[in-house]
């Protein structure tokens, strides 16, 4: 066997890969509409529904695009992992709780969300991890 060494890729590609995530569903999905999907799991949540579900989908969005923003200006890159993680985790919770039978794979939507997270943190790390 022959040991093959690869680089780490540059930490300001990593840190485009997480901000083209949040860019992503924050803008295409959310703000201007594009995953019709995603308005009805949040149509699903009680008190929101079709009334308020969109109004605060587009609100999300704009959430998601200044995380983008944030993630790619490196300024306080710890506390950006800590908003990004509880972001997500409540998403994928209250996701569960009042949208499970939307969500067309529920584990799957965990474990890359998980992943994703991974990668968040690892931009975190080697960016000096300050709060």
């Amino acid at each position: 066997m022959h040991a093959i060494s690869f680089p780490i890729p540059p930490l300001l590609l990593l840190r485009s890969a997480v901000a083209a995530v949040w860019l992503y569903e924050g803008l295409w999905c959310k703000i201007l509409g594009r995953e019709r999907h995603q308005v009805l799991v949040v149509e699903a949540v009680p008190k929101l529904g079709p009334i308020l579900g969109r109004h605060f989908l587009v609100a999300l969005g704009i959430c998601e695009t200044t995380i983008a923003v944030w993630v790619m200006s490196a300024v306080a890159p710890g506390f950006c992992a800590i908003v990004q993680t509880a972001l997500l985790v409540t998403l994928n919770v209250n996701g569960l709780l009042w949208a499970r039978h939307i969500i067309h794979d529920p584990a799957g939507m965990v474990v890359k969300n998980i992943s994703f997270l991974l990668l968040a943190w690892v931009v975190t790390a080697m960016s000096g991890g300050q709060t």
